[in-house]
């Protein structure tokens, strides 16, 4: 159950939208509920890739305006339930996330759990279902992209980590070949295919429940966040996205829009 103190579980952007995509943003916020008090972390703490997606909101929102695509965003730090995990997996609700303690996520007993799960994990990813179900009706098949960001090193692994921007993605390229040819030509990005997370692994969750279980074409990007983690760096990122994405969408032609689509694509 929620409180008037509770952030929202998710924000849709521009749910008019014309574009045949549908754009998901699953560490959009590092907010954390009052009533679970920062989880025992400082500001800085939750302000890390740790706590969210740095950069990936900002992109988002320019993404959703430029390309008029509904876009759905969630709306809790990834402490508190990560939307981009089944809920039954272990790093759902992390009691330690690289090196950094999370005491507000120790001991919970599943009463707790659950709670997370109903008041922020499940009404995120109902409103993707419902935004794909709105863009289908209007007579197109939806594609899915999700948005997320990825930090230059960890402080586990303290490796540098080359790639400008990657693409995931398991068994389904109808947008990732499309998009990879399309980043590779910008000529100045180093691109990873499944780099540095790799949809092989299936660890995550919203592309594998929302598109490739349910025959949607779909992709998730991974930026770097020394690249897009302040306001001109996010603005940049978000006109090359959409310069890509457009050309990924007329390579894989797999819509068939409405004659208002057509008339706004």
């Amino acid at each position: 159950m929620t409180t008037e103190d509770d952030p929202p579980s998710f924000r849709v952007l521009n749910p008019q939208g014309h574009a045949p995509i549908v754009l998901i943003c699953d560490h959009a916020s590092c907010r954390v509920p009052p009533r679970l008090k920062q989880l025992g972390l400082s500001e800085d703490e939750l302000s890390r890739h740790i706590g969210w997606d740095p950069g990936t909101a900002a992109i988002c929102e320019r993404l959703s305006e430029a390309l008029d695509a509904p876009a759905v965003l969630s709306g809790v730090s990834r402490l508190v339930i990560d939307c981009n995990r089944r809920p039954d997996d272990l790093t759902s609700i992390c009691e330690v996330s690289d090196g950094t303690a999370v005491p507000g996520n120790r001991n919970l007993d599943e009463a707790e759990r659950e709670r997370r799960r109903q008041t922020y994990f499940w009404p995120y990813h109902a409103a993707i279902d419902n935004m794909l179900e709105t863009v289908r009706q209007r007579g197109c098949v939806p594609a899915l992209l999700s948005i997320h960001s990825f930090t230059p090193r960890l402080r586990i692994n303290p490796a540098d980590r080359p790639w400008h921007i990657g693409v995931v993605w398991d068994r389904d390229d109808r947008l990732a070949a499309p998009l990879l040819r399309a980043l590779r030509d910008e000529g100045d990005l180093v691109v990873g295919d499944n780099e540095p997370y790799s949809g092989r692994t299936h660890s995550g969750f919203s592309i594998f429940a929302h598109g490739q279980d349910r025959g949607l074409p779909h992709a998730m990007i991974e930026v770097r966040q020394d690249l897009v983690s302040d306001a001109a760096g996010a603005a940049q990122w978000a006109v090359r996205l959409e310069r890509c994405f457009r050309r990924m969408l007329a390579e894989a032609g797999l819509w068939q829009p409405a004659a208002r689509v057509q008339a706004a694509w």
